[in-house]
């Protein structure tokens, strides 16, 4: 180790050139460096002119390749009459390891400028060429080469890995398919009004940052979308993504094992994102308030009894133990900081069962009721489905979803032609058909119940009447 720094020192007084290393990983590999990424996409524009050995990645609905450096391979780029020799480099960590598995892998990019000493001027022209890198434009100077790799770039929907496979060859904390999912405001079942609504508070928050520092929050806003099955709350996250050109990450909270890994998580999401926890009154027991004495009591009891344990489903549900005070500093503590330009998505079916420190305003910012379809959005729905626009059926249609309660889900599933035969008339006839049913599903429903609720107030009488009878019964 002496002879290698000696030799380092040696070699530094007669080499020429300045080295500069971007790793790719910062703080223990926990965050990807922004400038890494910076220089990543920078040097794609250039790469495919002046390099031999390329990684490409296809991007859907485009004829052309998204080409990168490969690793082990160098550019040339130059700055103000500067040339620089900008190399993508892998190295594996010397560190000991027990793992069955290689070592990991740490990436790089180091530029060297030639033929400039370590002086003012160069510390001047490092600065300059690192704007270079990150406008796009230097006569705009506005137009930040993020914005122009966000358009660029194809999206991305990830789901997290579980942590028992971080450590193996080239694995990572989260993995991903291309974001395909089609939907968009303009498809979306809703109201225009509250469209219109939810699209400004996305525009507003999207160019917000200089405010966020401002007032000292971090930049991250938190939706939470509520309603029975089927009113769209997942067509919705996809038509937010699309509208901001935001990747999705859709965390899965019953692989995660503690707060711990869950912070780890948050850190390798990127800026630019939407992390979404679905159905998150089913994911954990985190929908409760406190628990009572009685319900410890319970527990107590149910994990010295392996029966009742059985019956319960074992120890599954145990297994993560992430608990409510870990999601809320995941979502509003000191780590949901780290990056900038985040929103964090909730759906349940059940708002009521929720936790209300988990759904405050600060932590769900904008609350968003996925209601039944109404009839603004069944003429979205029947222009998507159908192309038709109007209809003499659609007085009818507006008539009966006043009067009844249906999903858009099923409402489009309605309007669907299931032949070739089918044309509009025929679809807007079947969902009048399924509306007519569902109002009648649910008169003979509401009968039922007043039956019940009758039948359950007469029955103390009855009892009370039938104890008299028989203490007179015994006086005789």
């Amino acid at each position: 180790m002496h002879i290698e720094a000696y030799a380092h020192k040696a070699v530094g007084h007669v080499y020429p050139y300045i080295q500069i290393t971007f790793p790719e990983f910062a703080g223990e590999r926990l965050e990807r460096c922004e400038a890494y990424s910076a220089i990543q996409n920078y040097l794609s524009t250039s790469a495919s002119a002046r390099a031999k050995r390329l990684t490409a990645e296809s991007v859907k609905d485009s004829q052309s390749l998204v080409l990168s450096m490969d690793e082990n391979e160098e550019v040339v780029d130059e700055f103000e009459g500067v040339k620089l020799w900008w190399s993508s480099n892998l190295i594996v960590s010397q560190k000991p390891t027990f793992s069955v598995y290689p070592s990991p892998e740490d990436r790089m990019y180091t530029p060297v400028f030639v033929g400039i000493t370590s002086s003012l001027a160069s510390v001047s022209l490092h600065f300059g060429y690192r704007q270079h890198v990150n406008f796009h434009n230097s006569k705009t100077g506005s137009r930040l080469f993020w914005a122009v790799a966000a358009d660029n770039r194809q999206r991305k929907l990830f789901t997290n890995n579980p942590s028992s496979n971080w450590g193996h060859y080239k694995a990572s904390k989260w993995s991903h398919v291309v974001f395909e999912h089609p939907a968009t405001f303009d498809t979306l079942a809703m109201e225009p009004s509250k469209k219109r609504q939810i699209m400004n508070d996305l525009l507003k928050f999207q160019q917000a940052k200089e405010y966020y520092a401002r007032i000292g929050k971090a930049w991250k806003r938190g939706y939470l979308l509520y309603g029975p099955p089927g009113t769209g709350k997942s067509t919705m996250i996809a038509a937010m993504a699309n509208f901001l050109n935001y990747d999705v990450y859709d965390l899965e909270l019953t692989t995660v094992k503690d707060n711990t890994e869950l912070r780890k998580l948050l850190i390798e999401t990127s800026a630019k994102s939407i992390i979404v926890i679905e159905d998150i009154d089913c994911s954990l027991d985190l929908t409760g308030q406190r628990k009572t004495k009685k319900q410890e009591k319970d527990e107590d009891e149910e994990k010295a009894d392996p029966v009742k344990r059985m019956v319960k489903g074992g120890d599954e549900s145990k297994d993560s133990k992430v608990t409510l005070s870990g999601l809320l500093n995941f979502i509003d503590g000191l780590w949901s900081a780290c990056g900038g330009e985040r929103i964090i998505v909730f759906t349940t079916n059940y708002v009521e069962k929720l936790d209300p420190a988990l759904i405050r305003r600060g932590r769900m910012d904008k609350h968003i009721e996925m209601s039944y379809c109404c009839y603004e959005s069944f003429k979205v729905l029947v222009r998507n489905y159908l192309d038709v626009e109007s209809h003499p059926l659609f007085a009818t249609v507006r008539r009966l979803l006043e009067e009844t309660k249906m999903t858009p889900a099923d409402v489009a599933e309605n309007l669907m032609p299931k032949s070739d035969d089918e044309d509009e008339e025929a679809c807007l006839e079947g969902l009048i058909e399924a509306l007519e049913k569902a109002k009648e599903d649910a008169r003979k429903k509401s009968e039922e119940e007043e039956e019940e609720k009758a039948a359950a107030a007469e029955a103390p009488a009855a009892s009370a009447m039938t104890e008299k009878e028989e203490q007179q019964k015994l006086s005789e």
